[in-house]
């Protein structure tokens, strides 16, 4: 018999599965005090919360029994995830439970925006009858610009298409036969900004996506395009959005998420040509009782089946096998965040290869460490290593794992390779002994590189002078080089120079580089803090 707490306003129709499941005893206890809540957390087997239970590292010590904690809705910042971690507990959500409501609040917004509602509401309760005041204008045989077509996207373009609207839609993994399923436009950011009446945002909030809707993006736009975001605060630059409304350039915004909530932004807040709600997207009866039941039918499968759909955390492995592995996990991570750099493109296909030893052990863990990588590029923290591979399967991309026992070269190498349709990046590693992770191979050039925060991936002719043209370039940027490696094929052919710099360089130095004889192209890549390994 498994005991699980809740204590947190919880759907109690969304609980009925584990009420009725003959395994498992549901206690609800609210409003209690962490000490109280210490005091009883020992005889768990699982808790279930919303924002308010503040699951803490104090709180954590004392639940020795506790296997699962499940937020009954999205966000974890009221979990301590790294102790839970540390401890083995899971750590679900249930990301895609307020899919239909986010969806919904995204039509709502639009139609309140379109014409003008909450303000001729104002109006009217304050006893005025201005019916010219707030003319407002159709969605019918309007264009909707969607970026991020997920399943909100999705569901949110579905909607639209019922009112007459024609859809353009941009995402890194849609593709061009899931955009006809949808009987939508594959379009870029561009075509959107030139093309569309309407644009809603329904993307993570990633280092790539924040700030996307700034200055530069909106005076693209036709000029009185209307703009919504029920997605997340900062994709949209709000200072931005203010200039863009205040000129005209925005004849509307609809915003439900902001840079800091609770808002206090008040020239948007008050902005007698935009709509603000209080992060209201997931706020339905409905989608509240979806979040209890995706959780609560969780917590059944982990302890009866073992599978794990929506955990945002890792459960520890054994510790022989942690630590046989951990040198390849770190650097299988890195070579996935840098080979969808590499790529520039969100990929349709993926293949991993293990050789020597290494493809004789469980490589799972390794594997779902550089999907992980790959994904977080455009999908941020929504990634892991235990949703890694349901992420990869739901963004419609081919993986396959190929182990072969012969070695390579080395006693253990792995081979990551990422294509979209002709375009491929691929990037071989190994772990050396007294060296660490090294990256030995980086597209058909072989190489020898330690990863670091800072990397200069530049493509290049086999001419003489050339290492010391770029070498000054970088010097007359004050720009310090950590170490260079060239690569290539035949002397005097194409080739590569990979090097480790000590800071991030703006796009004025590659400017300069490209317009060097016989360099061909220049890439900067980037490894988050996080990843770089501390060598002594």
């Amino acid at each position: 018999m498994y005991k699980v707490l809740v204590t947190d306003a919880i759907s109690d129709s969304g609980l009925k599965v584990l009420y009725d499941h003959p395994n498992f005893t549901v206690d609800k206890k609210s409003n209690l005090s962490p000490a109280e809540l210490k005091e009883i957390m020992k005889d768990y087997d699982a808790l279930i919360v919303r924002s308010q239970t503040q699951v803490t590292e104090d709180l954590l010590d004392a639940a020795d029994r506790l296997r699962v904690i499940a937020r009954a809705g999205v966000g974890v910042d009221n979990i301590d995830v790294a102790t839970a971690t540390k401890k083995g507990i899971i750590v679900i959500n249930a990301p895609g439970a307020n899919t239909i409501a986010a969806a919904e609040h995204t039509m709502a917004m639009m139609l309140s925006m379109a014409r003008k509602i909450p303000q001729a509401h104002m109006s009217t309760s304050a006893g005025n009858w201005d019916r010219n005041a707030f003319k407002g204008v159709e969605l019918y045989e309007k264009t909707l610009g969607i970026i991020g077509m997920g399943k909100i996207g999705a569901e949110v373009s579905k909607r639209a298409k019922k009112f007459g609207m024609s859809i353009l839609g941009f995402d890194p993994y849609l593709t061009e036969e899931r955009a006809n399923q949808l009987g939508i436009t594959k379009a870029s950011l561009d075509e959107i900004a030139e093309q569309a009446d309407f644009i809603t945002v329904h993307t993570p909030l990633t280092k790539d996506t924040k700030g996307l809707i700034n200055d530069e993006y909106l005076a693209k736009t036709k000029k009185g395009v209307r703009i919504v975001n029920c997605a997340r605060g900062g994709i949209i630059d709000e200072a931005a959005l203010v200039r863009a409304l205040n000129s005209g350039q925005v004849a509307g915004a609809a915003i439900d998420v902001f840079e800091t909530e609770p808002a206090s932004n008040m020239e948007l807040l008050t902005h007698p040509n935009a709509v603000v709600t209080p992060h209201l997207g997931a706020s339905t009866v409905e989608a509240q009782e979806k979040v209890a039941q995706e959780v609560s039918q969780e917590i059944i499968n982990i302890f009866e089946t073992d599978s794990i759909r929506h955990a945002i955390n890792m459960p520890q492995v054994s510790g022989e096998a942690q630590k046989k592995l951990q040198p390849y996990i770190d650097l299988g991570e890195q070579i996935g965040i840098l080979s969808i750099q590499l790529l520039k493109h969100a990929p349709d296909k993926i293949e991993i290869n293990f050789y020597g030893e290494l493809a004789k052990q469980d490589t799972d863990l390794l594997s779902r460490t550089m999907i992980k990588g790959i994904l977080s590029h455009h999908l941020s923290d929504s990634v892991n290593m235990v949703n890694a591979l349901h992420l990869l399967n739901d963004q419609g991309v081919a993986l396959n794992v190929v182990k072969n026992p012969t070695s390579k070269g080395f006693a253990n190498y792995m081979e990551l390779t990422l294509f979209k349709g002709d375009e491929q990046a691929s990037i071989g590693a190994t772990v050396l002994n007294g060296y660490g992770g090294r990256i030995v191979k980086m597209n058909e050039y072989r190489v020898d590189v330690r990863p670091e925060q800072y990397l200069l991936y530049i493509e290049h002719h086999d001419v003489p002078g050339m290492i010391g043209r770029v070498g000054s370039i970088l010097g007359s940027h004050e720009i310090n080089i950590g170490t260079m490696q060239v690569g290539r094929a035949v002397a005097g052919g194409e080739a590569i120079m990979v090097l480790t710099l000590d800071k991030k360089v703006d796009e004025s130095v590659a400017k300069d580089l490209v317009a060097m004889d016989g360099l061909r192209a220049v890439q900067f890549l980037e490894l988050p803090t996080a990843n770089v390994p501390v060598y002594h």
